[in-house]
């Protein structure tokens, strides 16, 4: 089991045992692509693979960390800042501690650290929310913190927003902290609510990695964020009212195309369109019409490309030749895109065959081998 590696890890490292232990899921994507942080509606669901974290109290007032990866990075709590180069992942767990802090969290002493993982790191499986949320768990359970999930979600928010430095809304978090097997989480961004809505039955996701890994502090994830808000600060001038682009709708939008010009125009129709479909995959989700589901999957993917160019070439390939295989209903990038995966959304009669014929022509392709992932929804964030 994943508590066990990491503990063992942990105690390899630190020669004692962990006084508390964490996992938190990665998440899909379902649907909802870059509405988060433009207020709108996202789903997503949480994986059965995720960061399992080992912490125990130190007497002094460092951090010591360690990853499986053999990484092993010494810091301290007196002198909390980002770091760049090869520890640079010690950000995530680190920016968890300042937000901790800010919080009104006690830490009169250190801890040491012990990071195990079963998420393909790039992938856009949100390994990174996964980090700071499992560290969230488990550093609150050490120092007597409280909060609830909600509060747990916007505590990796913040460390990422404001130490780690991307500007991402709550949608990874979100989704990890409150995934139910067999579920997906909706999460309304605007008002930061969330609830669940059941797999339809015989369901599955499937996903490709195409081993582009993204790196989205340094890719144009902040360039997207920047025109979003430009967008909206245009639209404003005729809609004041509207305080994210989430609230403009498809015909105001197109009311104004001129004054936006052709590049924030198709930002801004990305947004606006992906949040009426979470809508319209709600709706078909409860008709059951899996058919209509996958193939506003699809056109998601298809707005992806045009309209946000979040998309490369290796992601567009992979979702076109899945879609190419029977037991399909549709498949689409999942995460922040400019790499990562795509996920395809099938019945239960897809199999390693089907996906091996994809991962094959996509090797003969690109000269790359496309990792697949077979995955259920899973729980969410919790102690150990």
């Amino acid at each position: 089991m994943e508590t066990e590696t990491s503990r063992a890890l942990f105690e390899q490292a630190f020669s004692t045992a962990p006084r508390e232990s964490a996992f938190a899921p990665g998440r899909i994507e379902f649907i909802g692509n870059h509405t988060d942080y433009n207020g709108g509606l996202v789903m997503g669901a949480a994986v059965e693979e995720g960061t399992t974290v080992a912490v125990g109290p130190r007497g002094d007032r460092e951090v010591h960390l360690i990853s499986e990866m053999g990484a092993s990075v010494a810091m301290s709590l007196d002198s909390l800042e980002p770091v760049t180069g090869a520890h640079s992942w010690t950000n995530y767990p680190m920016g968890v501690v300042r937000v901790l802090l800010d919080c009104g969290a006690s830490m009169p002493n250190g801890f040491n650290i012990a990071i195990t993982s079963t998420l393909p790191s790039g992938a856009g499986m949100s390994s990174s929310a996964a980090l700071e949320l499992s560290t969230a768990y488990a550093l609150a359970a050490l120092y007597g913190f409280q909060s609830d999930a909600a509060g747990f979600a916007r505590i990796g928010r913040r460390a990422e927003n404001e130490f780690v430095g991307m500007p991402c809304g709550i949608l990874d978090q979100g989704v990890s902290a409150f995934g139910q097997l067999d579920s997906l989480v909706r999460i309304d961004c605007a008002t930061e609510s969330y609830s669940t809505r059941e797999m339809p039955r015989g369901t599955h996701f499937w996903i490709f990695n195409s081993n582009k890994k993204h790196a989205l502090v340094e890719s144009a994830y902040a360039d997207r964020f920047q025109e979003c808000h430009d967008a909206l600060a245009i639209l404003q001038s005729t809609y004041p009212e509207a305080e994210t682009l989430s609230q403009i709708d498809e015909t105001q939008l197109r009311e104004a195309e001129v004054e936006l010009g052709d590049l924030l125009f198709r930002r801004a129709l990305h947004v606006v369109g992906e949040n009426a479909r979470v809508g319209a995959v709600e709706s078909a989700l409860q008709a059951v019409d899996l058919n209509a589901v996958g193939a506003l999957l699809t056109t998601s993917h298809e707005s992806s490309r045009v309209n946000f160019e979040n998309s490369i070439e290796e992601l567009d390939f992979l979702v076109e030749a899945v879609n190419q295989q029977p037991h399909v209903y549709g498949a689409r990038l999942t995460g922040g895109g400019f790499g990562g995966a795509i996920m395809a959304f099938t019945d239960e009669a897809f199999n390693e065959a089907h996906a091996q014929v994809v991962a094959e022509a996509y090797e003969k392709a690109f000269g790359l081998e496309a990792t697949v992932l077979h995955s259920r929804a899973g729980d969410g964030a919790r102690l150990l």
